[in-house]
């Protein structure tokens, strides 16, 4: 399921978000497909922009105080969606992504590192402020290049601890000598992680320059779900990760360009010239065609049956006779043994959907090759897909028979008539806090 054009509207993740070296590099704007990070005043008014330290970041124009801010933009261009699942009452919030610059979220109990786009209104707000900006208006940072990753180096940390917790970190005498490292600590036997695989990983975090701790996702207990290897996040992650198994932990070493670039980051408390110490303790991961895998219980008989065909799009018989419901009806068909998926999480699936009236096919992830991401509670989704997913466990396959009042109602969608029951089977591969989408 395509995003549509302004994206959805992610839910308010200000209550569970953890440290998060899953951040866009600095350098400009964000290539490729991806979705969008909205941040709620609240923690916007804390974040460095393009003010100078010390002053209030400016609103984007447009933007009332209250609004929610949106931040690292890399929202799909396209006309509509698939089927168009997404809440479109948001749209037009994003506008056209002006420029970058490194900001730190401090959010909960921990820190997020996100890469700032700046949105317009429209195209001609951004001729209008670019014939009216003045010539001495700061330029773009500019990205360092990554060295090479290499897998050891003179000296390097001692990493204690077991995967699964919180690492303890062990710096040596001396500094590093400006190495990228991505050095396994021990190996995992699970699936692999490559280019485009949707990972969950805790980390544990230090500044090898000042000897600091930095809060990581163990000290609140949220591990960070994110999409892997597509230049989207500092390289420190987005690389490290590629090529090794679920269960891994690593040992990553990155000097500034491998992470925030010549700017450091002043609020999460790197300097320019810090290098980055961190474990990542890679929990799952999943690939962008992965299926769910389990015992198959048949769905009961006043469900459509449903026919699994592998990588490809399940096939939907409604029952004969089959009339149109007026609540949700939900049947788990695989029942999954990782955590209930929580309102506001970010959530992996695969899905087909169909018209309930005879069973005819409107859209699948799987015919993409490509999973599907979402928030849950937030309406960034129609109501049968919130209410239906929330509370079912990571791993599950389940059938939702949707009303037309939890869906599209008296509006036609691309494939959909007004007024349409809607059957969607789901796959719900992974769930956590979200990262800044790489995805």
């Amino acid at each position: 399921m395509a995003e549509n054009p302004t994206g959805p509207s992610e839910a308010d993740t200000a209550s569970g978000a953890v440290a998060d070296p899953a951040a866009p590099r600095p350098g400009g704007p964000l290539p490729g497909d991806g979705e969008s990070i909205v941040i709620p005043p609240s923690i916007l008014k804390q974040q460095a922009g393009w003010a100078a330290p010390g002053q209030s970041a400016p609103v984007a124009p447009g933007l009332k105080p209250e609004e929610p801010q949106v931040f690292a933009s890399t929202v799909r261009k396209q006309d509509f969606s698939e089927a168009d699942y997404e809440n479109v009452s948001s749209g037009g919030k994003l506008g056209v992504v002006l420029g970058v610059v490194l900001a730190v979220l401090l959010v909960g109990s921990g820190v997020g590192l996100y890469v700032v786009t700046k949105g317009q209104d429209s195209k001609s707000t951004k001729a209008a402020d670019s014939a009216t900006s003045a010539p001495s208006a700061p330029a773009q940072p500019s990205a360092p290049p990554v060295p090479p990753i290499k897998t050891d180096a003179k000296v390097l940390p001692e990493i204690s601890g077991d995967f699964g917790k919180k690492a303890t970190i062990t710096l040596p005498q001396g500094q590093s000598d400006g190495s990228f490292v991505v050095k396994a600590v021990s190996e995992g036997d699970g699936a692999k992680a490559d280019k485009g695989s949707w990972i969950t990983a805790d980390f544990t975090l230090k500044d090898w320059t000042t000897g600091k701790d930095i809060q990581g996702s163990y000290d609140s207990g949220q591990p960070q779900l994110f999409q892997a290897g597509l230049g989207k996040l500092i390289p420190a992650l987005d690389a490290s990760v590629v090529g090794h198994k679920a269960g891994s932990r690593l040992l990553v070493v990155a000097p500034p360009a491998a992470a925030f670039g010549d700017q450091g980051n002043p609020q999460l408390g790197l300097g320019a010239k810090d290098d980055l110490v961190m474990v990542v303790d890679i929990q799952r991961v999943s690939a962008p065609n992965a299926r769910v895998s389990g015992d198959v219980t048949p769905p009961p008989a006043d469900f459509p049956a449903v026919k699994d065909n592998g990588a490809k799009a399940d096939d939907i018989t409604p029952p004969a006779n089959v009339t149109d419901p007026t609540d949700l009806k939900t049947a788990v068909l695989i029942q999954g043994k990782g955590p209930k998926v929580a309102s506001g999480e970010k959530v992996v699936v695969q899905y087909t959907g169909a018209l309930l009236k005879d069973g005819k096919k409107f859209d699948s992830s799987l015919d993409r090759g490509s999973a599907f991401s979402f928030v849950t509670g937030g309406g960034s989704v129609i109501e049968g897909w919130d209410k239906g997913v929330v509370g079912q466990n990571v791993g599950s396959r389940i059938e939702l028979v949707i009303p037309a009042a939890m869906a599209y109602k008296d509006q036609a969608q691309n494939g959909i008539p007004a007024n349409s029951s809607l059957v969607f089977v789901i796959d719900i591969l992974d769930a956590g806090v979200g990262s800044p989408d790489a995805g």
